[in-house]
């Protein structure tokens, strides 16, 4: 193949309908018929990333190996894919304007007038195809954030109308996907939004390619040969995308309706082979077919939104699958627990999991939920501020530390076990102190963490500012808390455990971000496997 193709993702009528997924499933089934394929969002909002966003506000933040924070559809673009993202992937209007005013303050546009037309839409174009000129890939997705009429997505569908026209005939199309609502008191399903939704599309140049109709209800023959020629689309490329059991569905239903087929037909690419989802079926098969039930407490301040624990949920449910067990997740709101219904709250739960986060909010629930779990051998497993929380617990509770904290949360502790690493002390912009992305990782020999890798060097993601204070390491080792994973070139502890505990691991990094499909996270798997053996003693 001579040059890459291109396949612009755009939504319609609604948010949240689902453009992560699609463009994730057409991938996977690109990628199982032999197509080398990457996928990239680009999101309207003016943040320069997501990394300084509450999760209430856009859910998780996604890092990658190589330290971007990003939007959290990577995170199921690597759990398709099995293939790791980077900072190409994902694009904001914010890192854009702020690119294209650099380039005009060292004088690259040689005096003239910076416009939307044609240096910001330049520039967009240009990161658009960052990953297909690298020889890479034979097929680029690209995910345009947002809805078609929105005023910050103008720049973004110029851009692309743009580039269809550059790459010519047959090397770029658009998917628009779009919401056909049920009207209950009709008893019907609605077109009428689909065809504004397009008409908005057309009013600035581009014409869908293929239709990608969400609905709840099946598109009868007759609806589809209505979208198809008031949206001036093949009746062919009009595809049903049905509400699933779970997003894991969706490239066996997208493979149905022929998504694949129609895509490769008009950028003019041979069909090659039927694709090879036998892993991924096996995977579905377990999922929806355990043996086993167990309850784990997800214990964190953002429990309202999903989405704030996205890439969580979603090593459950790999990890469920590998363990043949439906796991249960059961948030619980860290701000609403304290010693005196810490154990009410958490009585009958299989496993705790005490999650990430920012700030004092909701700490000492967490605390109590760690004390909680030690103390009753409820298998535990701590991620980034949870592995602190079990530093903090163990540190008042065993070793008697009154009063031990986070710099964090109290810089006047007078045992300060977490703290802010030196070098990071004089940064103000908050973007700057984070340790972010693939850290190496050596383990103990012998230790749990080691038997769960079955290796004793790991490189895993990280996003955070504070660390497990040496200072205090030799004391609480002596004491029982071993550092069973330490960073090689820092001296940073990464991994904390107790012996005489079923499972208890604590660690500094995110493992969740790893977890796909394919390779479901060692930690996860070991957790919940630990939680079916509580369940069943």
């Amino acid at each position: 193949m001579n040059q890459t193709k291109y396949i612009f993702v755009t939504g319609g009528v609604s948010s949240s309908l689902g453009k992560g997924i699609i463009a994730a499933s057409l991938a996977k089934l690109l990628q199982a018929r032999g197509y080398r394929t990457a996928i990239q969002k680009f999101d309207p909002y003016i943040n320069v990333d997501p990394g300084t966003l509450n999760p209430y506000e856009h859910g998780e933040c996604y890092v990658t190996d190589d330290g971007a924070e990003t939007d959290l559809d990577l995170g199921h673009y690597e759990r398709f894919l099995n293939v790791p993202t980077s900072q190409a992937n994902n694009v904001t209007t914010g890192r854009v304007y702020l690119s294209v005013i650099e380039k005009e303050r060292r004088g690259e546009f040689l005096g003239k007038t910076v416009q939307v037309v044609p240096h910001i839409t330049n520039e967009i174009k240009e990161r658009m195809q960052q990953l297909g000129k690298t020889g890479d890939y034979d097929i680029v997705i690209t995910e345009i954030g947002g809805t078609v009429g929105d005023i910050e997505s103008l720049p973004y569908i110029e851009s692309v109308r743009q580039l269809v026209w550059e790459l010519g005939e047959n090397n770029g199309i658009v998917i628009h996907l779009t919401l056909v609502p049920y009207l209950a008191a009709a008893g019907e399903l609605k077109t009428k939004p689909t065809q504004h939704s397009v008409k908005t599309l057309m009013e600035s140049g581009i014409k869908a390619d293929i239709l990608v109709c969400r609905t709840e209800h099946e598109l009868s023959s007759d609806l589809r040969q209505k979208l198809a020629l008031f949206c001036n689309v093949k009746r062919e490329a009009v595809i049903q995308s049905i509400d699933a059991s779970t997003i894991y569905d969706v490239p066996n239903l997208m493979l149905e309706e022929g998504l694949d087929r129609v895509a490769l037909k008009k950028l003019d690419l041979a069909e090659k082979n039927k694709p090879d989802l036998k892993q991924w079926n096996d995977f579905l098969y377990k999922l929806k077919n355990p043996k086993h039930t167990v309850n784990i407490g997800l214990v964190g301040k953002y429990v309202e939104l999903q989405d704030s624990y996205k890439s969580i949920l979603e090593a459950f449910i790999h990890a469920g699958a590998v363990n043949e067990t439906k796991v249960n997740v059961i948030s619980i709101h860290s701000e609403y627990l304290d010693e005196h219904n810490a154990a009410k709250k958490l009585a009958g739960l299989d496993g705790i999991l005490v999650a990430p986060g920012f700030g004092g909010r909701g700490i000492e629930g967490k605390i109590e939920t760690v004390r909680y779990a030690r103390e009753n051998k409820i298998p535990f497993f701590g991620i980034c501020l949870g592995m602190q929380m079990a530093v903090i617990e163990y540190a008042r509770n065993v070793m008697g530390w009154e009063g031990a904290n986070s710099t964090e949360m109290n810089e006047s502790t007078p045992y300060p076990v977490i703290n802010i690493m030196e070098e990071q002390k004089n940064i103000t912009e908050m973007g700057g102190t984070m340790r972010l992305g693939a850290w190496k990782c050596h383990i103990a020999e012998g230790s749990l963490a080691n038997k769960i890798y079955g290796s004793t060097d790991i490189l895993e993601r990280h996003r955070h500012r504070y660390e497990f204070n040496g200072a205090y390491l030799d004391e609480m080792q002596n004491s029982g808390l071993i550092a069973s994973g330490i960073n090689p070139d820092t001296g940073l502890v990464e991994v904390i455990e107790l012996e005489n505990h079923p499972f208890f691991i604590g660690v500094q990094y995110h493992p969740e971000y790893k977890s796909t499909v394919a390779n479901p996270h060692p930690l996860f798997v070991s957790f919940v496997k630990a939680a079916v053996k509580k369940k069943c003693e």
